[in-house]
């Protein structure tokens, strides 16, 4: 009987563990590169600064921006800006954000062959390669008008 006893306990040991083991790891503060800790890096995105406005009222189709950005986190700081149409990707655009980048400019034209026109909403990402993918610094979200 003592047997058995000692084995259902190691049973619901094994299974709490089980149980809490993700929550231990949670609770580590694995973040985005999985290692826990705090960042001292500082990012910040602008709202979308015009460039050329195609003379529709506000941020509209067609029109080209430009984000002011600001990390510590990286020297070679990437924007990503996307954006949809109900609920369709209709724009997916990178800029290095850096000098000497292999973008010639920063600026961002709001149309693609995937979106001939309409209003849209769009959010730019702040961000920096790692050895994980792209991690996100900062982000800015906005309407574009038809």
């Amino acid at each position: 009987m003592n047997r058995r006893i000692a084995h259902a306990a190691q049973i619901v040991a094994f299974v709490l563990a089980l149980a809490l083991v993700p929550a231990a790891l949670a609770a580590a503060g694995g973040g985005p590169r999985g290692g826990g800790g705090s960042t001292t890096s500082s990012s910040s995105i602008s709202d979308p600064v015009m460039v050329t406005d195609t003379g529709t009222p506000g941020v509209s189709f067609g029109d080209t921006v430009t984000f002011n950005v600001s990390t510590t986190a990286t020297t070679q700081p990437y924007v990503h800006l996307v954006c949809y149409q109900n609920g369709a990707l209709a724009l997916d655009s990178w800029r290095g954000f850096w000098a000497g980048s292999i973008d010639n400019n920063w600026n961002f034209t709001l149309g693609s062959g995937m979106w001939s026109g309409g209003a849209a909403d769009c959010t730019a990402y702040l961000g920096m390669d790692t050895k994980k993918g792209f991690q996100k610094l900062a982000s800015t979200g906005f309407h574009v008008n038809a």
